[in-house]
Formats: structure tokens, sequence, C-alpha cells
């Protein structure tokens, strides 16, 4: 696909971000949201992929809330959920949302460092038996996408899929995850 190959020259590289020395190798994806042209055809990809493919796999042929995980996939997700007629819900980081939320606890891995952190949703957020999709620019190792998961699941949601512009594959993060996952960028190593 040559839309795919385009956005995946843009992507900028930044070793040892956002830790020095660890050996991470940073896949920037602003490059592509400086690009009006790049960033349409990211979304018109990613809605493509959805209305083509995801939605008819579903049992109510329509996606009812879009998440969008704290930061990036704040981003993605609002801009899919207009196109798709559908709410926008975020998760985010523990105590950055008012009134009543649930909370799911992920392990976070930068390099050799593991630490564990905590997403909240807002607890009227999704009514139940509603299907989501679930957004965020990366999966590595699939906790932060896990714990999603787990709240959508707490509120009594039907994730239909995970939705990334990159996964690291050799991490194996879309394993840990308990429906389909679409990236449009694999990278295996």
């Amino acid at each position: 696909m040559g839309d795919v190959e385009s956005l995946k020259k843009m992507l900028k590289t930044h070793s040892d971000f956002p830790k020095k020395a660890s050996g991470i190798v940073f896949l920037d994806i602003f490059p592509i949201f400086r690009d009006p042209i790049a960033a349409e055809t990211l979304i018109t990809h990613f809605m493509h992929h959805l209305v083509a493919e995801t939605v008819p796999q579903s049992l109510s042929k329509k996606v009812d809330v879009v998440v969008g995980l704290d930061a990036r996939g704040f981003i993605l997700a609002p801009i899919l959920a207009l196109r798709l007629g559908a709410a926008f819900v975020p998760v985010r980081k523990k105590g950055k949302l008012p009134g009543e939320c649930v909370t799911a606890t992920y392990e976070k891995e930068y390099g050799s460092v593991f630490y564990q952190d905590e997403f909240e949703m807002q607890a009227d957020a999704i009514r139940p038996g509603q299907t989501i999709i679930i957004v965020d620019d990366l999966i590595a190792t699939g906790g932060s996408a896990k714990a999603a998961g787990q709240l959508a699941a707490k509120l009594g949601g039907k994730v239909l899929e995970y939705l990334f512009i990159i996964e690291l594959s050799y991490l194996k993060g879309s394993q840990m995850l308990d429906a389909p996952v679409y990236s449009m960028v694999k990278e295996d190593d």
C-alpha cells in the first residue's frame, strides 16, 4: 500500500528517548500531523479499515464508542469517533478525570525498567453492551491497551478492536489483548 509506505517514511526515530541510555528507539508520529495531507491520509486509512473490515464483522454493524488513550490516542480517537458517529471517551492517568472513575493498573516498560501505573475512565462513560474501538499511537508490551480494555469491560462494553499506528510486534503486546489488533505499521526488530 502506497499510503502506508509514505506515512511510514515520515516517522522520525529518536534514540534513547524518553529515558537516556535506555536503548529505546522512539518512533515519532508528529511529523505526520505537521502535513495536513498526510494526516488526512492516516485518518482515511483507518476509516477505510474500520468501515470495510471491523464494522461489518460486529453484530451491531456499528461502533458506539471510540476510546483514546492518554495522550497520543487523544489525537486520533476524537476524529475517528466523529466520522463514525460514535462517542469519544478518554482514558487518562489516575487523578486526571473528574467525578466517579473506574481504575485499572498496568505495567509499563522503558528499556529494562518496569513500573506500575494506573489508568482511569469515568464510570458513566460506557453503557453495558456498547461496542468499542480502543485507539493509541503505539503498542509495545500491551500493558496500557490491556488496561483500557479492562476499563471498558468493567463498564460492560464490548471491545471490537484495538487500533494503532505502530506495533512493535517483536514485543508481542497484541497477544495480551482480548480483541483483534490492527496496526498500520509493524516494526519487527
